[in-house]
């Protein structure tokens, strides 16, 4: 009877693209049709209060209390209308993802009939149990009263899981004291605050405005496999990624994936999850191959960042959700398969204002543009001064495997600018002015083609932090990250670097009535040269992966840490306190430091007691096995032959398997006895236990398996190899 694993594979391989039906709706017309939206508003609530929820909305105005109740009322009749028969608050606690818990729409009319009932007080708060969410000491676990509270700058949406319909309404989430229990608030209070900071910049640079918040486009890598092959692979299924596998001879050189032809079965998955991103609002726009086999990466269009954030949360569900109909399985881990490039989440950052302006676009209102030079040296100065807060953000253990690839930046944070950005910041920091704009070239490639601009600066793959034109590329964001953290962090370090910039620059200008742009230049000229000085050593535009980059980075002052749990400790610096003064309290940020080092610890623990597992229950009876088919194919021939002594090079396979065995035996023992000393350390102790101790025995033992699976038959090999899972597509 043939194995498990050649069963999937044959299943695999005979399977068909699902017949799709054309949606007969266009993009536009199915955009948004799941989400309780402006045009929907405005049909359904009178004007005031439609007024209302727009300026709530915006975060210029709270909900009015009177009004609760005719929004409830109004988003309970579109959701039935639509399907839905239970509400929730969706949440984004510390655990890394979404939660939620659904209430029916009804309440008692009398003792034996209920009617569909919503009111304004349970769409504004909500009281689910927080007993079992991390708060990193913020409160006891018998202390279960936590609050979710309405979020109006998202917008609520439709949710269909399964045969439910459910009405989801975007939530912030904290306990009972007040303590921030969740991402979000953290995130809408560095916006509140690089809105202020940029505010006086535009003020003074006359550039009108009433508001300015973070913008982000996230892409979003990931890998796709048959769901009958991921199925037999423990790892798989537990931790989104392989704890062993051999490298197949054939993975990513011959870069013959990258940008190629998407396979139909792949294709028509794409096709799938994007019609139910559309109908959400989640506007969707670019989808191709990554360059590993079987990887690809779909990007939206740019969005403000806490919609972008929930949107991404909320792709990442319906991938997941969407795979299964399609008998594929779509993992978002940071490295799956060693070897290759791994995934990432390239969060594009920018500030936009209320009156339509990218104040990270050079072009966007060239005649008044001095605060991107201004906006520019704050940057710089605050990824310069918390480069390591910036790494913690990023941390975790499964973005540690995939930071120093050949896919993804190094744990070293610098920015790239490109030669322009260059040219204009040596100019200014030793002339004190600003040179005329260069120009855009054209290309002549001797054929007749259309007008061919040439861009201002080429791109760099290797950098932590580039800039591409009209935003800054992080690009060392994890593929399964919850993105606002990042992002909380930017706006947090850019808003106290601006803050202390325009300290010096409204000093100057105090004492002047009116301000010529050629006196506001003269000005602030000066603090902008000084800031562009002190941030230099983060400019980096060659090869971040070279070794001659890492000694230079070292002469620059610049961190290098490679293990995020060292990283960890940014969050705990004074610094780091000072830096978040109104977003998160000091308690608040020491709780976020020991939930990220627990998880961290949790995930090795899983990690390394798995690995284990699978050696012993999997990987060994069939090394064993063939050992003894080895053994006894040896003895058979020799006695068969009538040989004095047994053949030299089949006695080597037969030693050489023994010896890889007992390797593997030792390394697994090792493996359990350093994980069981480092689960029972206290938590200040324990990170550094797994980072350094116990991640080595991991990668010991993975390399002997390594070698075990290129040479037992592979008839008795278990698990589904490389070449299997990421071909067999």
């Amino acid at each position: 009877m043939a194995s498990a694993r050649i069963r999937a594979n044959e299943l695999a391989t005979k399977r068909q693209r699902p017949k799709m039906e054309v949606p007969i709706e266009s993009a536009s017309e199915m955009f948004g049709k799941y989400v309780f939206n402006r045009s929907v508003m405005q049909k359904m609530l009178p004007k005031k209060i439609y007024r209302n929820l727009l300026d709530a909305m915006e975060g210029r105005q709270s909900i009015l209390p009177e009004y609760a109740d005719a929004i409830a009322t109004a988003m309970k009749e579109w959701a039935m209308q639509l399907g839905a028969t239970h509400y929730c608050h969706w949440f984004q606690p510390l655990t890394g993802a979404s939660a939620e818990k659904h209430d029916a729409f009804i309440d008692w009319q009398s003792t034996d009939k209920v009617i569909e009932k919503f009111s304004g007080k349970q769409l504004v708060q909500g009281e689910p149990d927080a007993s079992s969410f991390p708060s990193g000491g913020l409160r006891s676990t018998y202390e279960a009263r936590g609050y979710t509270g309405w979020d109006p700058s998202s917008p609520a949406f439709v949710w269909h899981g399964g045969d439910g319909v459910t009405l989801c309404i975007p939530s912030v989430f904290f306990s009972w004291a007040g303590d921030v229990l969740d991402t979000k608030i953290p995130l809408l209070r560095s916006d509140r605050k690089i809105n202020t900071a940029v505010l006086r910049l535009l003020k003074v640079t006359g550039v009108s405005a009433s508001y300015v918040f973070s913008t982000l486009g996230l892409e979003q890598e990931y890998f796709v496999i048959d769901r009958a092959l991921r199925n037999l692979r423990p790892d798989l299924v537990l931790l989104g990624k392989t704890v062993f596998g051999a490298l197949p001879p054939k993975g990513q050189e011959l870069q013959d994936h990258y940008f190629g032809a998407v396979k139909d079965r792949v294709l028509a998955y794409m096709c799938d999850f994007e019609i139910a991103a559309f109908k959400l609002g989640i506007p969707v726009k670019t989808r191709h191959n990554e360059v590993a086999p079987a990887q690809h990466e779909v990007a939206p269009v740019y969005e403000r960042a806490s919609t972008a954030i929930d949107h991404n949360i909320l792709l990442m569900e319906l991938m997941r959700q969407i795979a299964v109909k399609h008998d594929l399985a779509c993992l978002l881990h940071e490295k799956p398969f060693q070897g290759l490039n791994g995934s990432g989440k390239h969060s594009n950052w920018a500030l936009s204002t209320d009156t339509g302006i990218n104040l990270l676009d050079p072009t966007d209102n060239q005649e008044n543009n001095i605060h991107f030079i201004v906006l520019l040296a704050a940057i710089l100065h605050a990824v310069h001064t918390h480069a390591d807060l910036l790494r913690a953000s990023i941390g975790g253990a499964s973005n540690d495997y995939r930071l120093g690839g050949h896919e993804a930046p190094p744990a070293i944070i610098s920015v790239y600018l490109g030669q322009e950005l260059e040219n204009l910041l040596n100019t200014i920091e030793k002339e004190g002015t600003i040179p005329s704009a260069s120009k855009k070239e054209k290309y002549d490639l001797g054929v007749h083609l259309g007008d061919l601009k040439k861009e201002a600066t080429d791109r760099n793959r290797t950098s932590p932090f580039a800039f591409t034109g009209n935003k800054f590329e992080f690009r060392a964001v994890g593929s399964s990250a919850n993105p606002a953290i990042s992002a909380t962090v930017l706006n947090a370090i850019v808003a106290e670097s601006l803050n202390t910039m325009m300290d010096e620059i409204e000093a100057k200008l105090k004492n002047k009535k009116s301000v010529s742009n050629q006196i506001l230049l003269t000005e602030v000229m000066p603090v902008v040269q000084k800031y562009i000085r002190l941030s230099k050593p983060v400019r980096f535009s060659g090869d971040n992966y070279c070794e001659e980059w890492i000694k230079e980075a070292k002469k620059r002052g610049l961190p290098n840490i490679k293990k995020s749990i060292e990283a960890f400790a940014a969050l705990k610096s004074a610094s780091t306190q000072k830096t978040f003064e109104g977003i998160l309290t000091r308690e608040e940020l020491q709780s976020r430091h020991e939930i990220v080092s627990e998880i961290y610890c949790l995930n090795l623990n899983i990690e390394a007691n798995l690995m284990v597992d699978m050696f012993r229950t999997q990987i060994l009876p069939s090394a064993l096995s063939y050992q003894k088919q080895v053994a006894k194919s040896l003895n058979a021939t020799t006695e068969a032959l009538g040989l004095k002594k047994q053949p030299s090079k089949q006695k080597e396979l037969l030693v050489r398997l023994m010896e890889l065995i007992e390797k593997a035996i030792d390394a697994s023992d090792q493996l359990n006895e350093e994980r069981i000393k480092a689960a029972e350390l206290a938590l200040d102790k324990r990170g550094n236990a797994y980072a350094f101790l116990v991640i080595p025995c991991m990668e010991a033992l993975r390399e002997v398996v390594d070698q075990l699976e290129e040479v037992v038959d592979d008839t008795l090999w278990q698990l589904p190899k490389y070449r299997e899972l990421l071909f067999l597509i």
